[in-house]
């Protein structure tokens, strides 16, 4: 009796599973055809989210950092998630400087433990700037853990405050997040960094490289242009007011 009893438990826990399984199938085929333009919005939401950053000169993220930058990633609205755990999951963009601009933006995701929204829970906007080229490796891996496999730090906060040498050093990736008006530094350490392949091959039409993406082998789409523009005017304005300050 209990053999049976368990036989057909095992039969029924197998018909749910291809239930479930099927249906995932069907609501990731629906959702990739009837929402197409999710990630040109993130996109859009990303640009928007540097522009009123950048637009407060004494929240903003420092000229010099901004000027030195050699990539950045834009996380709009991270949100909490519990799957098993409390934890965070956001998506975003990243781009990186090339030797003829700022590359095509990659899709990424962004998932870690407890930090971030501490605040009632509410969504926040995150933005990790990469400030040398060992930074830029790790990033252009595809995935990768802040604090292990790069190091990280809470960014600076303030279009003229100067970074601290030491911390602009020892960290490979200056960290910031907004909620409620508030834009400060923030504390990433511990949270996973991975391509977002999905949203890529709706970007592209092809699951393109990270490293080929981020090096800039990959036309940038039309979608993309908010973005891009968002991230050379404040590279390039922070470049233009820094030798403006030059002595002749």
């Amino acid at each position: 009796m209990n053999s049976r009893r368990a036989s057909r438990v095992r039969t029924c826990l197998l018909a749910l599973s291809t239930v479930a399984l099927l249906l995932g199938s069907l609501c990731w085929a629906g959702d990739d055809k009837d929402n197409p333009s999710d990630i040109a919005k993130r996109i859009d939401a990303s640009a928007n989210v540097l522009n009123e950053i950048m637009a407060t000169p004494d929240k903003a993220i420092p000229d010099d950092i901004m000027r030195d930058a050699k990539c950045i990633a834009v996380v709009p609205s991270m949100i909490k998630i519990a799957v098993g755990f409390g934890g965070n999951h956001g998506k975003g963009v990243a781009t990186c400087r090339t030797a003829t601009g700022w590359s095509a933006p990659a899709p990424i995701t962004i998932t870690g433990g407890s930090w971030g929204l501490q605040l009632g829970g509410q969504a926040v906007d995150l933005v990790m700037v990469v400030t040398n080229d060992q930074g830029m490796q790790h990033l252009l891996s595809s995935k990768f853990k802040l604090g292990a496999d790069a190091s990280a730090a809470a960014g600076p906060v303030g279009r003229d405050a100067a970074a601290d040498t030491d911390v602009k050093m020892r960290a490979e990736v200056l960290t910031y997040s907004r909620a409620r008006g508030l834009f400060a530094g923030i504390d990433l350490s511990g949270a996973v960094i991975n391509q977002d392949k999905d949203e890529t091959r709706i970007l592209f039409g092809r699951m393109a490289p990270f490293a080929e993406i981020l090096s800039g082998k990959v036309p940038a789409p039309n979608d993309s242009d908010p973005f891009l523009a968002a991230v050379r005017r404040y590279s390039f304005q922070a470049k233009s007011q820094a030798e403006n300050a030059e002595p002749k």
